[in-house]
């Protein structure tokens, strides 16, 4: 008699992923000291080692931030885990919030907040634009919010959002501050405490090196205070000497940053299990970060998204958007008229194992996105991009000078060791 539940003897083999160089705006090829890092075996999660690898992750994270917050900790989930967990536990239904939208990150600000029950407004700009500090300030002084949310690196446009006037404006208004750096953090400027945010989220899927899966976030004393008032403790570990709230309960249990605050402090309030591999993933890419310096590590992507850019152009390649505002980390490029852009991504991933990417919304199959970030910042990867590309945009057709895109990204390295 056979077994109804059984399953195809294909399956019961390992999977085993096919070698990739991922070249598109994330997620990227992982660091392999990361990878390491994550095969160790777990501890318990009040082992003193855990709790002793947790104190040393919010440490190394605040020096990723540039902060002096002490609640710079981890969000478990994926980079938008930590929006959520920002916008829920810092947003009551009715609040105001104000969303720039310069790209499709800005729209998901919006479709969580609006989730959270906050009255959601939005200013536009083109996509491969960005804002300047008089249009935000305008906004502000017209909606009067308690928050403004704002990505500061949009891959779907690969723009850059100058954050650095926002602070002042937001707090002379009374406005708290919030950004997901997830895209644009350690590869290009970033400044938490001198740009007077009060909340930052970001994901290691990007210039951090890691895998997506553990949402670092750091929340200013400002924040902190609004949450607090918030605050909830679980019927099954309260005691007589916990105190709650007395505002709303945050909606979220999972993410109510309250809660995990409480876990992550010195009492240790059990709220979840922790995903202790990801914990050690997330604190090498911090390591990492640190280890090779903040501002090298800057420069480093400055140097390859200029090669990869330069490069490209000199294939006859059009580069997209506002190119003094765009990201180190990626580039987009228009797909050349009579080129079949997905034919070109097919065959640049099946036949040299080199993943770039497609755009969302207005710019589907009009650009692709290229990333330079974390561990793929570096020379070989994008020579080798710039020539598989040339190679196949010469079988689909497309007019160039024969290695053009590499002689040119060379010319720059060449120039920048000088």
């Amino acid at each position: 008699m056979s077994d109804l539940y059984s399953v195809s003897p294909s399956l019961l083999r390992p999977f085993s992923p096919p070698p990739r160089l991922l070249m598109g705006p994330g997620p990227i090829t992982v660091d392999p000291r990361v990878l390491r890092a994550m095969s160790a075996q777990l501890v318990g999660q009040y082992d003193p080692a855990m709790t002793q690898c947790m104190n040393e992750t919010m440490a190394l994270y605040r020096g990723v931030f540039k902060t002096k917050n002490q609640w710079t900790l981890l969000v478990d989930g994926t980079s938008r885990a930590g929006i959520e967990s920002v916008l829920i536990s810092l947003l009551e239904p009715g609040d105001k919030i104000l969303v720039p939208v310069f790209g499709r990150f800005g729209h998901l600000l919006c479709e969580i907040a609006e989730r959270c029950g906050a009255e959601v407004h939005k200013i536009h700009k083109e996509w491969g634009e960005v804002f300047t500090p008089d249009e935000i300030e305008t906004a502000i002084k017209n909606v009067q919010p308690k928050m403004l949310a704002i990505v500061q690196g949009d891959t779907s446009t690969t723009m850059l959002q100058p954050l650095d006037y926002l602070g002042e404006i937001c707090a002379r208004h009374g406005v708290l501050f919030y950004s997901d750096g997830t895209a644009s953090i350690g590869g290009n400027p970033f400044e938490t405490d001198k740009w007077q945010l009060d909340a930052v989220s970001v994901g290691l899927q990007k210039c951090l090196c890691g895998p997506s899966g553990s949402a670092p976030i750091t929340l200013s004393e400002k924040a902190v205070a609004a949450i607090r008032k918030r605050r909830h403790i679980e019927a099954g570990i309260r005691t007589e000497n916990h105190v709650e709230g007395s505002g709303r309960r945050i909606a979220s249990n999972y993410f109510d940053l309250g809660m995990i605050m409480d876990y992550w402090g010195e009492e240790r309030l059990n709220h979840h299990t922790e995903a202790t591999t990801m914990l050690y993933g997330a604190r090498e890419c911090a390591r990492i970060l640190l280890e090779e310096g903040v501002e090298n590590a800057i420069e480093r992507h400055r140097i390859h998204g200029k090669a990869m850019a330069q490069g490209l152009a000199a294939m006859n390649l059009k580069l997209f958007g506002d190119q003094t505002n765009k990201m180190h980390n990626v580039v987009g490029v228009y797909i050349p008229e009579g080129v079949a852009g997905e034919a070109v991504r097919s065959s640049m991933l099946n036949d040299f194992g080199i993943e770039i990417g497609t755009s969302f919304g207005p710019l589907h199959g009009k650009i692709w996105r290229i990333g330079t970030m974390g561990y793929n910042a570096r020379k070989d990867a994008v020579l080798q991009t710039l020539t598989a590309l040339e190679a196949v945009l010469r079988r689909a057709g497309h007019s160039q000078t024969a290695n053009a895109g590499v002689d040119t990204a060379m010319t720059i390295y060449e120039g920048e060791q000088q």
